[in-house]
């Protein structure tokens, strides 16, 4: 019995996630903004699946995208016929652009919403964060004068990663606790957080999510109009105290006076030397100024608690240990080189003690500060030097010897040992009242924001991301940026349903150190890297065999609710547990 393989195709985690973007119906929900053309032999909807799908395998550039997908093999699970041919660069930028003529947030906020009905996620708190997207190349400058969305303005500037003169666009999103992106702003680069924060908060509030408590958002909500927005809307608002503020600095001064804080939260140690991880804390209401719609400015009272944590006081204190080592270095020789200087009057020794201890003018109107974590403590010291004789030879008996008196400074450095509750301090405020929220669960809110926003930012700005690609047009850059954001909530999707059937079925797959119950997207996908589709002929037969599919890949696909038989090469309809196989 002879048999002649045809192709191999490495399928890998691709028809996975194809599956996923069939479940959450992607390709109809853009197919109602964006109606399919009889000419196209690409619909809009088909277009995105084969990006997103791009975006998921990080070639995502426009031109590449049909030799890749060619090479998988997901031609024929995309769309039945297609042709490498029909995903070229032109017709995917005629999609992007078509994207963003259908109003990129009403587009996405479909897909999230309806991402919430599929696979029933509650959102009890959003996340609102921004980063900014690194750009290349050079784009249209002139004024848009046309009707419609208006696109981002790149722009150059100082971006947040520490990079200058690089040109960028703002990327805002609001996350839910899941860390699935449900709200999308693409703005113009260089766009303040201040003014930008109001805005992303007002769209917030437009989606209509049911059973949302409040929105949690980092330091740069903190500002007079958002403090403003929020009361006169009565949304729930978590956000950070910057350190600059005086409130903060009055609320952390009252807590290090009350060193009996209740107990908020306890957690276990990272490591098992490490001890357990404490905060405590309590809220209290300060009158802070806001800013209303009509450009009143008042005071408002605002709750605000006061946080305590043991691991940020360990860590601050270890840093404040090893910066006060450093400066010390710097003391001994500052001591050396201010007791070797001579004066030849005590004004003039007073004169230079004002100088060394920042009593002089600073910059910029600042205090001069200039020791830390030290104190230096000086002294004028008089001493008598003998005169150098000016006849040579030896001195008479009764000739008195000539003295002169100089002047110096001493100097005792201290170092300053702060007290035990000096560090460790968050101050965080938010509109809710105790009642709705209480001083708990505003605590546990906020700590998710690192653990919902942040990770999705860096999937985002990793180097397969939007940064290599030119787009030539802001309307384009503004759509990719939207269909990568859809690739952020497929991968967080796929992260959670994963991780919530193992926990539910104590169950583990494989991760990179081992077997573990809390894999992530990406090492879901790298465990699906040996699979490939074979098409072998026997005897004047077509056929199709799965290679290296093993039973921690059924277990992924029946987590996120798709049926195996898509890595059978044929699935087109059936998209849904009990399993069948498809057509």
């Amino acid at each position: 019995m002879a048999v002649a393989i045809q192709q191999i195709s490495p399928v890998a985690h691709l028809p996975l996630v194809l599956g996923v973007v069939r479940k959450l119906n992607v390709a109809a929900l853009i197919d109602t903004f964006c109606p399919p053309h009889p000419a196209h032999v690409l619909s809009c909807g088909r277009g995105v699946e084969a990006l997103l799908l791009a975006i998921l395998d990080g070639h995502h550039a426009l031109y590449k995208v049909g030799a890749r997908l060619e090479e998988r093999g997901m031609l024929p699970l995309l769309q039945p016929g297609l042709k490498r041919v029909s995903l070229h660069d032109y017709r995917l930028g005629q999609i992007l652009d078509a994207l963003f003529a259908a109003h990129l947030n009403r587009v996405f906020g479909a897909i999230a919403l309806h991402a919430l009905e599929v696979y029933a996620l509650s959102t009890p708190w959003l996340h609102q964060d921004t980063t900014t997207i690194t750009l290349y190349g050079a784009y249209e400058e002139e004024a848009h004068l046309g009707k419609g969305p208006v696109p981002p303005r790149p722009a150059y500037g100082h971006s947040k990663d520490g990079h200058d003169d690089l040109k960028q666009v703002l990327l805002s999103l609001g996350v839910s606790s899941d860390g699935l992106p449900l709200r999308l702003g693409v703005r113009d680069g260089n766009t303040s957080d201040s003014t930008e924060t109001p805005i992303a908060i007002e769209e917030c509030v437009a989606l209509g999510l049911d059973g949302v408590r409040g929105i949690v958002a980092d330091s740069k909500a903190y500002c007079k109009r958002t403090l403003g927005l929020c009361l006169e809307q009565r949304v729930g608002l978590i956000t950070l105290v910057p350190r600059t503020c005086a409130v903060r600095q009055e609320v952390e001064a009252w807590g290090q006076q009350h060193g009996a804080l209740p107990l908020l939260l306890e957690k276990p140690g990272r490591t098992r030397q490490e001890p357990p991880r404490r905060w405590h804390g309590q809220s209290v209401v300060r009158r802070v100024p806001v800013e209303y719609a009509d450009g009143r400015l008042d005071v408002a009272e605002i709750r605000l608690l006061g946080v305590h944590s043991s691991q940020l006081a360990h860590q601050a204190a270890v840093a404040y240990a090893a910066a006060q080592a450093k400066e010390a270095e710097r003391v001994t020789a500052h001591v050396q080189h201010v007791e070797a200087r001579w004066f030849a009057c005590a004004a003039d020794a007073e004169a230079a003690i004002a100088e060394y201890e920042g009593r002089g003018q600073g910059r910029r109107g600042r205090k001069p500060r200039p020791w830390r974590y030290h104190v230096l403590h000086y002294r004028v010291e008089a001493v008598s030097v003998p005169q150098k004789r000016t006849r040579r030879g030896r001195p008479p008996k009764a000739e008195a010897p000539q003295v002169e008196v100089r002047y110096r400074l001493v100097v005792h450095p201290e170092a300053l040992v702060p007290s035990e509750d000096a560090h460790g301090w968050t101050v965080l405020a938010t509109t809710l009242q105790p009642e709705v929220c209480t001083d708990t669960e505003m605590l546990q809110a906020y700590q998710e924001q690192h653990i919902t926003v942040e990770p999705g930012f860096r999937w985002i700005k990793n180097p397969a991301a939007i940064s290599p690609v030119w787009l030539e047009k802001p309307e384009r850059i503004a759509a990719l940026a939207m269909l990568t954001v859809v690739g952020l909530l497929v991968y967080a999707v796929i992260q959670r349903q994963v991780r919530l059937y193992l926990q539910d079925h104590a169950q583990q797959v494989p991760g990179n150190k081992g077997l573990t119950a809390t894999p992530t997207a990406a090492v879901v996908f790298a465990l699906f890297a040996p699979v490939m589709l074979v098409q072998f002929v026997m005897e004047n037969a077509t056929s199709l065999q799965v290679h290296g599919l093993q039973d921690h890949h059924l277990i992924v696909c029946e987590a996120v609710g798709i049926d195996p038989a898509w890595y059978q090469g044929g699935a087109t309809g059936q998209n849904s547990l009990p399993r069948a196989t498809p057509p």
